[in-house]
Parts: structure tokens; sequence; C-alpha cells
């Protein structure tokens, strides 16, 4: 599943130094052949315990996780949207992405300069939200123009799309995101096949100082954050750059030291690479025998088919049926034969639609 979220900000935010912490503590590229990396992708392992629980159980060779992907976008300044400073590259950059992580500074710092000369998380989110709002308005206005001519002409079609696309127009003309207007699930078809940069899921990365990362919940810029994020359903996630990227240096015991004497019980990374996920309305099921123990991402919703076309093309072709148990199943009876024996395995057929935590063998002949 090769999905990406997309690093947006501010200069001065924090962007930088959070993208070195991604990449320093990116996923090993043996394990992932099929992924080219640029020098502006991150890939990271998707932080799972289920997965280390099934490696206990099982006893594989090799335990894999499964990955995401983030991508570091060209900073932005006022203006962007008309091609001001690196605009329209980071317009482009934005398009090719399926989520937007917009990190937000909430710290203050004499030592580094805020690019409007103070700080104002609000400010910041804003410069940003309307320069993508300005594109988004742009596209919309050139669709109504070419749509509306047919729409005159009583085309079915053409009308349900200027129907949609005059609602859209009204939000982004008040500044509102596309993201934000109520659609019914056939105007929302419409809507994704627009691309429109407001469109994409978003959620908000408040970069906080070392001294306030373990009492986020104080810092009066996180609730500024927190209370614009809540009227668009959007997530906050707080973090400390500075402090993630020293922790991707260090390994899993020294790394749970350097928590535990901060007061933290889980990283800001892994609650933003896991919150990214989902975002995308991402899952994950797993395999899990003697040779390997493997985490696999598919989109929720999917039928068995799909999902076993993640491993490979001829699963999928040749699918048969899928072996199927939870892994609450599975741990609860302590191995596969016992789960077995239990009633809780599940022979399911093409319509079955995978559940996060299955535990799958796939039969298939090709």
């Amino acid at each position: 599943m090769a999905l990406t979220a997309g690093i947006v900000g501010l200069p001065n935010v924090g962007k930088s130094t959070l993208f070195n912490a991604i990449t320093q503590a990116g996923a090993e590229s043996a394990n992932y052949p099929f992924c080219t990396i640029d020098p502006n992708v991150g890939i990271v392992e998707v932080p799972d315990h289920r997965l280390q629980k099934l490696t206990e159980l099982v006893q594989p060779k090799k335990t894999v996780p499964t990955a995401f992907e983030f991508t570091d976008i060209a900073g932005i300044v006022k203006g962007a949207s008309k091609g001001e400073g690196l605009g329209n590259k980071f317009l482009s950059h934005i398009r090719q992405v399926d989520a937007i992580c917009q990190v937000v500074r909430c710290f203050a710092d004499d030592n580094i300069t805020h690019v409007s000369g103070k700080v104002n998380p609000i400010d910041d989110i804003e410069v940003i939200n309307l320069e993508l709002i300005l594109a988004d308005l742009e596209s919309v206005d050139k669709r109504i123009e070419r749509v509306g001519k047919m729409a005159k002409q009583k085309d079915k079609d053409a009308m349900f799309e200027h129907e949609i696309l005059v609602a859209l127009k009204e939000a982004l003309e008040a500044e509102k995101p596309a993201r934000t207007v109520e659609f019914s699930d056939e105007q929302l078809k419409v809507v994704k096949g627009m691309h429109l940069l407001t469109a994409k899921p978003t959620l908000y990365v408040a970069n906080v100082s070392e001294d306030e990362v373990a009492n986020a919940d104080d810092n009066e810029y996180v609730k500024q954050v927190r209370e614009y994020a809540e009227k668009e359903n959007a997530e906050v996630i707080v973090i400390c750059a500075k402090i993630e990227e020293e922790i991707s240096e260090l390994d899993g015991e020294e790394k749970e030291m350097f928590l535990s004497e901060l007061g933290i019980e889980e990283s800001g990374l892994d609650q933003l690479i896991r919150a990214s996920y989902h975002l995308l309305g991402l899952a994950t099921y797993f395999t899990a025998g003697v040779q390997e123990v493997r985490a696999w991402t598919f989109r929720k919703g999917m039928k068995a088919p799909q999902c076993a076309g993640v491993i490979h093309t001829d699963f999928e072709r040749g699918f048969i049926r899928a072996e199927t148990v939870s892994y609450e199943d599975l741990l609860a009876a302590g191995s596969h034969s016992a789960a077995k024996e239990a009633g809780r395995v599940r022979l399911e057929g093409k319509e079955y639609i995978v559940n996060d935590g299955d535990v799958i063998h796939f039969r298939f002949n090709v």
C-alpha cells in the first residue's frame, strides 16, 4: 500500500527536525525492496504491540513489521498559491500525498526566529490553509465555468456535479477547507475525483519545547491548536521534534529509559505514525508461521482476495479461501492448533471483509 503523508509547515516550526527523526528511525530498506526511497521520503515501521506478542507465541525465524511513508514537503510562505517562494513546488508535492501532517510551532525560543516575528500557532495554520484554499478555489472556479455550460443544457451528470461545485465554492470562499463540507457517498466520489488539496485528511502536529513535552496539556499554544482542530474534527499529536531526533538515535532499551526519565509513555513519533496510518483508513492483518511473522497493510473495507493480493498478485488471482483467526482469539488460545480445536479458526470466502488484527493463512491455486 504505497500511501504517504506529507509533512508541511512554515519555516522554523520544527518540520525539518521532525523529518530528520523520521529518516533516522527509518525501516530497514532490505525488508522493503519495493520502495524507492527518494531524498524527501522517509519510510518508518508502524508500531504495533500485537506483532511482538505474535512473535513470542509463534517464535518464527524472522519478524517483519509493516511500513508507512512520510514525504517532506517544500516550505511555504504567504502567496504560495500565486507562486511566491517555492509555492508551485509546494502545491505540486501536496497534490501527490494522500494525507497532510501540519507541523505547528507551540514553543517560544528567542534563538529561533519566527517567520512572522511572533509565535502564533493559529496564524501559522491559517497561512498554510488559506494558500491551499486559494489554490482549490481557482480549480473549482475553472471547473464551474466548464461544467456550468453543460448543466444549462440539462445534462444530468453536469447538473449533479455543478451542485457539488457550488457548495465547495461557498465553503472555500468562507475560508473553510473542502473536507469540512458534508456530502453524500455519491457526491464524495465526485469530490474525490477533483483531487482538491483541502479535501485531503489532515492532522496537526503541535511541536513543543523539551521542558513542556511531559505536561503539554498546560501549554496555551497547544490548547489553541486543539480548539482549532476540533472545528474540523481533526486530530492533534503533541511532540517535541528536538527530543524525537535524539530518541531516533537510541536502541529499544535506551529509548525506553529515556522516555521514562522524561515522564512519557510513548514517543511522539510513534503516535504520529499510528495516527497518520489510521487517518488514511489503513489497518493491519498478520501472517504467522515458523518462517516469518509479518504485518501487512490494507485499506479498511477490503475483501479477502484483495488483501491476499497485497502479498502477491497470484494470491488474489488464484484465491480459494482465507483461514482466519482474530489476534485476540489466537492469543487467548495459546496456539493456532488450540484455536482451531476451540472453533475459533474460520474459513472465509471471497466476500469476507478483513478486520484489523486478523491472522490469516491464504489458500490459493494458480
